[in-house]
């Protein structure tokens, strides 16, 4: 009877919740919010990085293996070491600390709107902007890193290459139909185990009482998720079914954090991992020092283990580094919002309140503008700043405008919408 007095609370109860919470402005729905503007700014931060990185391989003819480019669509012959550390970084936890803050809301959503409707709305809200994004917004990027190299740069030409490619170039937006997928699978559990994720809410409430256990337990299901994967692919190694790009190492991980934040997002915000008073929040310093040590130590063991000539044991301990990296990289990040980004900012809010159409727009002028600066003599950490600044400037705009048009305002959003509503 108390089992089911609790799933009662939980799926009858929350909505009304999350709604006095938001009206509220409570700390953790603040927080978590403006923590939305610190991960898109980074996103775009990231990718505006890429083309000065000192390990970015050369450029490759376009239509020949290994195709480089989709992973550096320009490189720029100015580097700089510097932003080889501050990507490597981000390039640990950034994706995986992204479906966990996809996860968060996805219980109240599936609680009001069943299963059948939770996933016509996040086929609607996640995979038509995926396809207008590799119908339009990836080709538009991916000619630059045709043209650097074409005897030919002529649209024709482009376009009769790009369809001659044996996969379908898809960017960063490989993120929307992962999430769209993990989306379908929380359905499903709900389906046909109905306990189980209150289940896994129930054990989540505790991490505010013991947070050394919650991220012992975590890492360890990383392990599991990752360690066997990529010993068997390399962690490097993507592979495209038709448009749908995966990173072979990473997708059950990627699971692990989209049903962690679930199982947080169940018990509510306001306790637990995410509460704003935690210890999560009060040991971000700890959380600071945990995330630095951990990529050094991933960092030191990778060097160790470049190629599958490198001992198994290496290797595995490599792979092991970048689990605690990851997994130390989230909780510092999270922290560090509870902490100091509590309180309402206008520009972390208004960042926040658009970054699905930030993410969904920023490749194209990432791309073009690396593009724009190949021929200037400048430094790379001259340039970096201009193509963010310039990317963050533009896609805003970009951003605005296709609000305004009524298809473009019910996809990406017609107004600033809080974190809890992301899952509607």
């Amino acid at each position: 009877m108390a089992d089911m007095a609790f799933l009662q609370t939980l799926r009858f109860g929350r909505d009304a919740a999350a709604a006095r919470s938001r009206r509220a402005g409570s700390p953790a729905s603040l927080a978590l919010d403006n923590l939305r503007g610190i991960v898109i700014l980074i996103v775009l931060a990231f990718h505006s990085a890429l083309a000065y990185l000192s390990f970015a391989p050369t450029v490759s003819d376009f239509l020949s293996p290994p195709y480089s480019w989709r992973a550096f669509p320009i490189v720029d012959d100015h580097r700089f070491f510097g932003l080889d550390l501050f990507c490597a970084w981000q390039d640990v936890y950034l994706m995986a600390l992204m479906f966990f803050l996809s996860g968060l809301f996805v219980w109240p959503s599936l609680s009001r709107k069943g299963n059948f409707g939770f996933v016509r709305d996040r086929l609607l809200r996640l995979g038509v902007p995926f396809m207008f994004g590799i119908i339009v917004v990836i080709p538009l990027a991916t000619y630059p890193s045709y043209s650097v190299s074409a005897l030919d740069p002529s649209v024709a030409d482009y376009l009769d290459k790009l369809f001659a490619l044996p996969f379908w170039p898809v960017g960063p937006l490989w993120f929307l139909w992962q999430l769209v997928a993990l989306s379908a699978l929380a359905a499903a559990v709900e389906r046909i185990a109905p306990d189980a994720i209150p289940a896994l809410g129930r054990w989540s409430a505790r991490a505010g009482g013991n947070i050394g256990r919650y991220f012992a337990c975590l890492v360890a299901v990383s392990a599991l998720a990752y360690v066997p994967l990529a010993l068997a692919f390399t962690p490097w190694a993507w592979h495209n079914f038709g448009p749908f790009a995966v990173q072979l190492c990473r997708p059950l991980l990627y699971a692990v954090y989209f049903f962690a934040g679930i199982g947080v997002g169940v018990g509510g915000i306001e306790r637990g991992l995410v509460a704003p008073d935690g210890p999560l929040a009060r040991r971000w310093a700890t959380w600071l020092a945990a995330a630095l040590v951990s990529l050094a130590l991933w960092m030191g063991l990778s060097s160790l283990s470049f190629g599958r000539d490198a001992p198994l044991p290496v290797r595995a301990a490599a792979d092991l580094g970048y689990v605690l990296a990851c997994a130390c990289g989230c909780f510092f990040l999270i922290a560090v919002s509870l902490r100091f980004a509590a309180a309402p900012s206008r520009l972390l809010g208004t960042l926040g309140g658009n970054a699905y159409g930030l993410y969904l727009l920023h490749y194209v002028f990432v791309v073009w503008l690396q593009f724009a600066l190949l021929a200037l003599p400048l430094f790379a950490v001259i340039k970096w700043p201009i193509v963010f600044a310039g990317t963050l400037v533009f896609t805003f705009i970009a951003n605005a405008a296709i609000k305004r048009i009524p298809l473009g305002a019910q996809l990406i959003g017609s107004a600033r919408r809080p974190l809890a509503e992301l899952a509607s």
